[in-house]
């Protein structure tokens, strides 16, 4: 019994021992602090902001005729007939449905705002992805972690901080 103890005790220390050996190395970045650093991600989010208020300026276009429309209407229902309210009625509904469907169409899930981005941002993301795991291969680095996402991260020395290499690597200044 005692050498059947004695042989576990061993086993979990040999084991711990043998995890504890193995030296993880990890670098940290900032993404928030690349991308700002970054000419053509900045160029890509300029372009994207002004097709952003191009189309809602747009959509605000469509919802202010329904805006009128509608105060109009108000202004002169009593002196409409049943056909003409109901006509000007459906002007209205429909001038509301063609600003919802252009909302929906530039902004939607699928919309012309998340395909732009996807075109301009997703090779950056790209390049940027693989430069850290260059890095990361270089200087044989097992864990390189986002602070800026990090919320957990309390302290982090800066000799560990490798955004400024990634940057580098990158060509930004």
């Amino acid at each position: 019994m005692k050498k059947a103890l004695f042989l576990i005790f061993f086993s979990a220390i040999t084991l711990f021992g043998t995890i504890n050996a193995q030296k993880i190395s990890i670098a940290y970045l900032d993404m928030a602090y690349i991308l700002k650093n970054l000419p053509q991600y900045e160029s890509a989010n300029d372009q994207i902001n002004m097709l952003s208020k191009k189309w809602q300026k747009e959509i605000d276009a469509l919802q202010e005729q329904a805006r009128v429309l509608s105060a109009n209407y108000q202004s002169e229902q009593i002196f409409l007939s049943e056909q003409m309210r109901e006509q000007r009625e459906q002007e209205i509904l429909s001038k509301e449905k063609e600003a919802l469907e252009l909302r929906h169409k530039y902004f939607g899930p699928e919309g012309e705002l998340f395909k732009k981005r996807e075109a301009l941002l997703k090779p950056i993301q790209d390049e940027i992805f693989a430069t850290i795991q260059e890095i990361a291969s270089e200087k044989r680095y097992d864990i390189v972690k986002d602070r800026s996402t990090d919320k957990s991260l309390v302290y982090m020395s800066n000799k560990l901080d490798i955004s400024d290499l990634v940057l580098q690597k990158l060509g930004a200044k």
